[in-house]
């Protein structure tokens, strides 16, 4: 960064590509900070919850290519750098539109910097926030005030407005132009009226520009929020789903592209150029909207999430689960099955969307997945959630543990019950093959058929004590076998009781769970 460290409004005469590598660090943190306050807030143009966690994933994005320069690298790779890794990584209409602020912000910045400039100065900075407000503007197919738009042109106005001329006095009119904006949002949008909030990526913007003047003044971020404030939910506009996807296209086909797309849904947003574009739009035709990619050049990571008008629980419970229907009992007892294929690894961006617009997660998985996890479990800590991991041998202890899962609790506390019902539960299992196992262990059990042989085990789980037993039938099991071990403890054991339930776990006969 160029000129004197200070915190007089004089300290700081030029930005550099160090002190936007700095921006893009301490915005990342200050947006971990604040997520989940800006998710409770979000009610435009969906009450899904996500708008914090979607900006901080995109600046996570943006971040993690600024990680992979050179330290020293210059003003212009560094600003284009920024943008490109926001484009890529954008989740969300907020994230998209950022990763366009940040785009316009290059394109003035770099393009500066390449006639010989090594910084940029306040007149620059200026000129950057106005050309990222107008290339935002231009990339939403139907701009709405009340929202992160009308709070960057807030910012750009303000800059250009501010008569001291120096870096630190246009970066502090910019951040409080912006908070300005953001107050008079809901005068702007009846959504956030009727919710008695403000904007949501407004707000987020808010927390972007207070950290850029954070870095050319060197002094601490404003506090953010001791507890998010949960908003009322607001009505859902648009479609059922959520469409996101890359698209490599040039550049003049996609005016039609966007043309298309109004047409199937609205939250129309088409960021990007040089080839590389960024696609979202809410729309009940999501077919038809990979099409019109398709059709205009060749989509990629593509995303289609289902948009629901109620924001996610305070505190999200996420269980690794295998069958069907076990993945439907889970989420009756409010939970979120996840379905993980052979192989595959949950990465920290996933947790944080599967628990978008909660303050606290918990994670059941099985226990050899902990090991596997602990690096993006980590991750989500420092995004700003409370995260805990319950450990499981099998998935039929998930259901004990979502049994007494109770949002009500402390976090603590509702962790250490779950636990401690996971873990007291005995648990057994009846291959697809006929070996029986308890515990991990295989037992010999007498020869006969599958009902027969899942009554034995039963039988011998509970030879150590129980009140409960539960069965998950599955996928290769009917309910036939179910009943007949139901039908064999209700007359061996009267005085417990036995509930069984399709899982649809693969390899699996019967799951057995002894409480």
């Amino acid at each position: 960064m160029a000129g004197t460290a200070g915190t007089a409004l004089d300290a700081v005469d030029a930005v550099d590509g160090a002190a936007m590598r700095a921006w893009a660090r301490v915005a990342l943190h200050a947006m971990a900070a604040a997520r989940a306050e800006i998710d409770a807030l979000n009610v435009f143009p969906v009450a899904d919850g996500d708008t914090g966690t979607n900006l901080y994933l995109t600046l996570e994005a943006a971040h993690g290519a600024l990680e992979q320069l050179p330290p020293g690298s210059d003003l212009a790779t560094t600003v284009r750098t920024l943008a490109r890794g926001a484009l890529v990584g954008a989740r969300g209409n907020s994230g998209i539109i950022l990763s366009q602020l940040f785009r316009g912000i290059a394109g003035t910045l770099a393009a500066e910097a390449g006639r010989e400039t090594t910084s940029a100065n306040a007149d620059l900075l200026a000129e950057a926030l106005r050309s990222a407000t107008d290339s935002a503007y231009a990339a939403v197919v139907t701009p709405v005030e009340g929202t992160m738009l009308s709070v960057a042109r807030g910012a750009a106005d303000a800059a250009a407005a501010e008569p001291h001329r120096d870096v630190v006095p246009v970066v502090l009119a910019a951040a409080a132009g912006a908070r300005d904006a953001l107050a008079r949002t809901p005068s702007q949008l009846d959504a956030l009226a009727r919710a008695g909030v403000v904007d949501a990526g407004g707000r987020g913007l808010v927390v972007l520009l207070d950290a850029l003047a954070a870095v050319v003044t060197r002094t601490p971020l404003p506090a953010a929020a001791a507890e998010p404030v949960v908003a009322p939910v607001a009505e859902p506009a648009g479609g059922a789903y959520e469409v996101m996807y890359l698209l490599d296209a040039a550049d003049g086909d996609v005016p039609a592209l966007r043309a298309v797309l109004a047409g199937l849904g609205d939250s129309v947003v088409v960021v990007g150029g040089d080839g590389l574009w960024s696609v979202h739009l809410h729309t009940d035709d999501a077919g038809a909207a990979v099409e019109a990619g398709l059709a205009t050049g060749r989509p990629h990571r593509l995303r289609i999430a289902a948009l629901h008008d109620t924001a996610a629980a305070a505190r999200a419970v996420l269980v690794v689960a295998e069958g069907p229907g076990l993945a439907a009992l889970l989420e009756q007892a409010g939970a979120h099955p996840i379905d993980l294929p052979a192989g595959a690894r949950l990465a920290a961006d996933d947790l944080l969307a599967l628990a978008a617009g909660a303050a606290e997660l918990v994670l059941l998985c099985d226990a050899v997945q902990v090991v596997a996890l602990e690096e993006a479990v980590r991750r989500v800590r420092r995004s700003g959630l409370r995260a805990a991991v319950v450990p499981l041998r099998s998935p039929v202890q998930a259901v004990a543990a979502v049994a007494v899962h109770d949002p009500s609790r402390g976090f603590d506390d509702d962790v250490v019950a779950m636990t401690a019902a996971a873990g007291h539960m005995r648990w057994g299992a009846l291959t697809a093959g006929g070996r029986a196992l308890v515990e991990g262990e295989p037992v010999p059990l007498r020869a006969g058929s599958a009902e027969v042989a899942a009554l034995e085990l039963a039988e011998r789980m509970l030879s150590g004590g129980g009140e409960l037993v539960t069965l998950l039938l599955g996928a290769g099991a009917g309910a036939a076998l179910g009943e007949a071990v139901r039908a064999g403890l209700a007359r061996a054991h009267p005085e417990v009781e036995t509930v069984v339930h399709p899982g649809g776990q693969p390899g699996a006969l019967l799951l057995v769970g002894v409480e």
